[in-house]
């Protein structure tokens, strides 16, 4: 089936996307793409209409939103099947993070359109968390620790704001700073590593939260997660080094590192929140693997 199949979330960016959604999806309609379109109610819908569609036979998706409604349309193709068909997923970026589209263009909303029109795909990668009661897959970074915490607390208190509400989260989570263990071994490594951190984030992208580039060398069509630790760094050198988390420059701070990896195994017992793709989840983690040039995009 040729068609496209769009997916709105008209809660993205604040409303914005249930008042633009109309628009940039006649732009596409009077350019004659076969656009069949409907609108999500809730959080987790998409993944449940993602997957009926994929199940009818649609292989070209549309997320109209944000990263939140890329990641849904991606698990309701991907999470929980053996074998996936290959499948194309386009970008309408109406929503509040929009990150995973920086990687590519500072003008993400403009290339990601134009894409479409062009039928201009490129293959990347994801990245599959394997957990207590099941599986998601990511298109853009998983998090555990300090990132997880600002993401829940911006989520619950300060989304509508934009990017304003993320620096907001950010501070109130600097004043309620935690440093913990969260024990993983990655690839041949023998030895659980146990040393306490601010954060652990498993990147298929460079960005997170709209503009911090918090994986500066990763790349999502290379088939490998960048996985970036910064240590048990304490109040005043967090806010210092706060704003070397917008142009990558932490990584070169003594208590960070960064490695490429296929796999990572967790031996964490309880449920922790995570943050996936901007969205948080409370979930037992047993293992990520890495998925190459899983999806084709279009950018």
């Amino acid at each position: 089936m040729q068609r496209f199949f769009a997916i709105v979330n008209p809660a993205a960016g604040g409303g914005r996307s249930a008042k633009l959604a109309g628009v940039a999806l006649a732009r596409l309609r009077q350019n004659r793409l076969h656009v069949d379109s409907v609108a999500s109610t809730g959080p987790g819908h998409a993944v449940e209409l993602a997957r009926e569609a994929y199940d009818q036979g649609y292989r070209q998706f549309l997320a109209v939103g944000g990263d939140g409604t890329a990641h849904e349309i991606l698990n309701g193709v991907f999470a929980g099947r053996k074998s996936v068909e290959r499948v194309a997923l386009g970008f309408l970026p109406l929503g509040t993070g929009n990150s995973f589209l920086r990687d590519f263009s500072k003008n993400g909303a403009e290339t990601a359109t134009q894409a479409i029109l062009e039928n201009r795909k490129r293959a990347i990668d994801l990245i599959r968390l394997n957990h207590a009661t099941g599986e998601v897959v990511s298109f853009n970074l998983l998090s555990v620790g300090f990132t997880a915490d600002v993401a829940a607390l911006t989520n619950r208190a300060f989304k509508p704001f934009g990017p304003l509400g993320y620096l907001l989260g950010v501070f109130v989570r600097v004043a309620q700073l935690h440093r913990r263990s969260f024990a993983l071994r990655c690839d041949e490594d023998q030895d659980w590593d146990e040393r306490r951190s601010l954060f652990l984030t498993f990147n298929n992208s460079k960005y997170t939260g709209g503009t911090m580039l918090i994986a500066p060398q990763a790349d999502p069509t290379d088939g490998l997660i960048e996985f970036v630790r910064w240590g048990p760094i304490g109040r005043l050198g967090l806010l210092r080094n706060l704003p070397r988390l917008y142009d990558g420059s932490h990584i070169k701070h003594p208590l960070a590192s960064r490695r490429a990896v296929r796999h990572v195994e967790f031996n964490i017992s309880a449920p922790v929140d995570i943050m996936i793709d901007g969205e948080v989840a409370t979930l037992e983690c047993r293992s990520l693997d890495v998925l190459p040039a899983a999806v084709d995009v279009f950018l």
